[in-house]
C-alpha cells in the first residue's frame, strides 16, 4: 500500500521531517518526507496497511513543537520504495 499525505499547520522548522523519518523507520515503512514551498509538509509511506496507518497517525500529531491543523491523504499505486528518506 502507498499513501501520500499533505500535512498543514505549523509543521516546518519544528523537526517534523526528522521525527517523521525516525517514526517511519521504527514502524518499518518506506517512502519520503519533504517540505513544500507553501509551508506544508508532504509525506509518502509504503508498506503494509497497518504500518501505513501507524505512520499516518504519527503525522496527525507530529513532534511536540508542531501544531498540525489538517492532514489530507490519498492512496496511490505502490512504487516499491526500499527505504525512507528526507528530501
Amino acid at each position: 500500500m502507498r499513501r501520500r499525505l499533505r500535512i498543514e499547520g505549523r509543521v516546518q522548522g519544528v523537526g517534523f521531517r526528522w521525527s517523521t523519518a525516525e517514526a517511519a523507520r521504527r514502524i518499518g515503512v518506506a517512502g519520503f518526507v519533504r517540505n513544500l514551498p507553501d509551508g506544508a509538509v508532504e509525506a509518502v509511506f509504503e508498506g503494509a496497511p497497518e504500518q501505513v496507518a501507524q505512520a499516518e497517525a504519527f503525522c496527525a500529531d507530529g513532534p511536540p513543537h508542531a501544531r498540525v491543523q489538517r492532514v489530507a491523504g490519498a492512496d496511490e499505486p505502490p512504487e516499491g520504495l526500499a527505504d525512507f528518506s528526507i528530501r
